[in-house]
């Protein structure tokens, strides 16, 4: 998806780091040579297992509006439970496009947009980013994001992890997004 502005929004449960892969996707974005990148995230309830939300823009010129992100062009699903409480396709672009977190195949899932569906859920407990019982999926589902944005590379996306978390927890993190990338079910 080439356009001058890219904007993401992120759905997730507290605690599934959503707000943070908005801001990994940020620097992978500007690390890549994009002009402008911004995330911020959605304050509402904020407590581990509420549904929240998170933004990301990404520009090859600078960006100046600073408001939430109305009509997204991609969506990101990190926990599909969700989405008996929200609906993730509020102002999605028609050309738009859902990067979903499940095992399910595109076909299996009946959605008038363009869906990617990856298991970070499975990618994440392979790579054993888990805490507390619960597998965090942020930044395998980050993955997906080269196969949407033309400007942006998975080795970006790795670096950016990378910066993120040092020693093994980086390079655990860097590795759930490659095998997401190479993954990551296209429809």
């Amino acid at each position: 998806m080439s356009m001058p502005l890219t904007e993401i929004v992120f759905h997730g449960r507290g605690g599934q780091g959503s707000v943070t892969a908005a801001n990994v996707l940020a620097y992978a974005a500007l690390e890549a040579g994009n002009q402008g990148v911004q995330a911020f995230p959605f304050f509402g309830a904020e407590r581990r297992g509420a549904p929240v939300k998170a933004f990301a823009r990404i520009s090859d010129t600078e960006i100046y509006v600073r408001s939430q992100i109305h009509e997204p062009d991609i969506v990101m699903v990190l926990d599909t439970g969700i989405m008996d409480s929200v609906d993730i396709t509020e102002g999605l672009k028609q050309q738009g496009a859902i990067v979903m977190n499940t095992p399910r195949s595109p076909d299996e899932i009946d959605m008038p947009f363009r869906v990617l569906p990856v298991d970070a859920t499975a990618i994440a407990i392979d790579h054993d980013i888990v805490v507390g019982g619960i597998p965090i999926v942020n930044t395998a589902i980050l993955g997906a994001l080269p196969h949407l944005i033309d400007s942006l590379s998975i080795d970006a996306i790795k670096h950016a992890i990378t910066q993120r978390w040092s020693g093994d927890a980086g390079e655990a993190n860097a590795a759930a997004a490659e095998q997401a990338y190479r993954e990551v079910k296209l429809s």
